[in-house]
């Protein structure tokens, strides 16, 4: 029979653990001073009540009632609401220690009649004690402390209650009794670890009887919304991939990739050295995905919201308009404010709330910043990998340093990376002038060209690049070049009209001179005629003079007889 589950409602930790905590048995959360235990304990009481029905009763050893009401707050909880619709019961229990030491015998059945007594009264389905170490703290005999963690695990089951004990962490074990661990069928580890001035928290699934379960260390967010846990390890290459394209918002860089854009949910990567463009092509992208009535989140890293629609501005772009309608949200953080784990984790929230349709980032290489290479990449494939399951397309900025090794990415992601255009600068005649070309685009037929790239007044313009006899022409070169060979096509042009209107005179004269000739040959041959018309006249009169004289003869020789 398969283990049941009771969900915690916690974004990220039922995917982790398979469906949540094991029904109808204990759980350990562990985790130092300010990790997030209580806060754990309170949201798995407050989502069991509001999404799945199930009243909840917590019990506290160091917090009042008051204090623990006014910490939910800071996650969005209402506990005051839930106790006076009966469906929650806080119970602080104040322990003191000097009459645990006077008796010398010590034992939960106190506990264990109060506590039932608040489950049995509202019927409830969850329990949260908070935290052990106040019950056992005097306790130093082992056997005492393991029969009586023994008991109230056991009695916790009996109840059938799904229940989560807290427990501070040990010097070099998960508790500091190292003993609860044992008895716990689920333990969970909450981290809150410092690196290099950037804290980051982390959770672990340390043990969990009867239940696959991730393994992975998970970094986790405590928000206004209470916990985030960001459950991806790698999402596997199993996403599905379609052939609906979007557009760059650049038509010449559509035409670039066959004429219809990027692929639907694809990651995309422009790289290039400071100034070569990225953020503009980045936001043409924006601009475009919001005209067609989409979403657009944009991670800033380097610039504020109000400097990049300043900024676009001056190339014909109006970002200000898709803030106000809704469908262009900005995130500008600096990468030092915090970890990794947390910027990854505060992009998986912000994406999953905004539900946007195109993910913009800009730029990657910034985290370099508190991460190394392999760590970055780490991140971004999480990422990215997430971004496909959900056909999101994503678009990232590199920055280039090494001048001499254009072609790498340096965060080491173009194997992640479905369209990769690269921007580089060149130097000729005493300017900077801007080319592009397309590094691979997976799935397309694309352009090996390598393009001029202007940033102009309307927007960007890709023109053709001139090749030279041992260099590409661009920028005044280019202009150079194209006016010389716009001068030569006129002399030509010009040479071929002049040809063609001597040809025409001759023409006209030759034509003239057949006409003459053919006059001639007319006058000739109508002269001709006429004489051989004089001709056969002449022999038409013989001939008639011969017969009227033979017929004289005849008539003559008749008389005589």
């Amino acid at each position: 029979m398969a283990l049941q589950k009771a969900q915690t409602g916690i974004s990220g930790f039922d995917e982790i653990t398979d469906g949540g905590l094991p029904q109808g048995r204990p759980s350990l959360v562990c985790g130092s001073a300010g990790s997030g235990k209580t806060l754990f304990g309170i949201e798995f009481l407050v989502h069991g009540i509001l999404d799945y029905h199930e009243p909840g009763v917590l019990i506290s050893f160091e917090e009042t009632t008051d204090e623990l009401i006014t910490n939910a707050t800071s996650i969005g909880c209402n506990l005051s609401d839930l106790i006076s619709q009966k469906k929650l019961i806080l119970d602080e229990v104040q322990i003191e220690h000097t009459e645990i030491e006077e008796t010398g015998n010590y034992d939960l059945d106190g506990l264990f009649i109060r506590l039932g007594y608040a489950i049995d009264s509202i019927g409830a389905k969850r329990v949260v004690i908070d935290t052990i170490e106040v019950l056992f703290s005097v306790l130093e005999d082992e056997f005492t402390l393991r029969s009586e963690l023994h008991r109230l695990f056991r009695w916790l089951k009996d109840k059938g209650v799904t229940a989560i004990i807290t427990a501070e962490r040990g010097q070099n074990t998960l508790t500091r009794h190292g003993l609860e661990e044992y008895v716990s069928d689920c333990v969970i580890l909450l981290d809150h670890r410092s690196t290099e001035q950037i804290a980051t928290r982390r959770l672990r699934i340390v043990k969990y009887r009867g239940s696959s379960h991730g393994t992975n260390e998970y970094p986790f967010l405590i928000g206004d919304g209470g916990f985030s846990i960001l459950p991806i390890t790698s999402m596997g290459l199993n996403h599905i991939a379609t052939n609906e394209r979007i557009s760059s918002g650049v038509p010449q860089l559509d035409i670039m990739l066959g004429g219809e854009g990027y692929y639907q949910g694809s990651s995309i990567l422009i790289s290039g050295t400071a100034g070569s463009g990225k953020t503009s092509i980045a936001c043409h992208f924006a601009n475009s995905t919001c005209q067609d009535g989409k979403r657009c989140l944009y991670f800033a890293f380097e610039e504020s919201p109000s400097q990049i629609i300043r900024d676009m501005r001056s190339i014909g772009l109006n970002l200000e308009q898709w803030l106000q309608t809704g469908n262009l949200r900005f995130s500008a953080t600096r990468p030092t404010s915090f970890g990794l784990e947390m910027h990854l984790v505060a992009m998986h929230k912000l994406i999953s709330d905004f539900n946007p349709n195109v993910v913009i980032i800009d730029p990657i290489t910034s985290l370099t910043e508190i991460g190394n290479l392999f760590e970055v990449k780490s991140m971004l494939t999480r990422l990215i990998d997430d971004l496909k399951v959900r056909y999101i397309t994503c678009l990232v900025t590199s920055l280039t340093k090494d001048t001499t090794q254009l072609e790498q990415s340096e965060v080491n992601i173009s194997s992640l990376i479905d369209t990769w255009f690269l921007l580089r600068d060149v130097e000729t005649n005493g300017e900077r002038n801007r080319l592009i070309n397309a590094i691979k685009s997976r799935g397309m037929a694309h352009s090996n060209q390598v393009q001029e790239f202007l940033l102009t007044g309307h927007g960007i313009e890709l023109v053709d690049t001139y090749i030279g006899t041992d260099r590409v022409l661009t920028g005044s070169g280019r202009l150079i070049q194209q006016l010389q060979e716009k001068a030569a096509d006129q002399a030509w042009q010009q040479e071929i009209e002049s040809r063609q209107r001597v040809l025409a005179t001759k023409r006209q004269i030759l034509e003239s001179q057949i006409a003459v000739l053919q006059a001639q040959i007319e006058t000739e041959a109508e002269e001709t005629r006429q004489l051989i018309s004089q001709e056969q006249l002449k022999a038409d009169m013989k001939k008639l003079e011969r017969q009227l004289v033979a017929q004289s003869r005849k008539v003559e020789s008749e008389h005589s007889a």
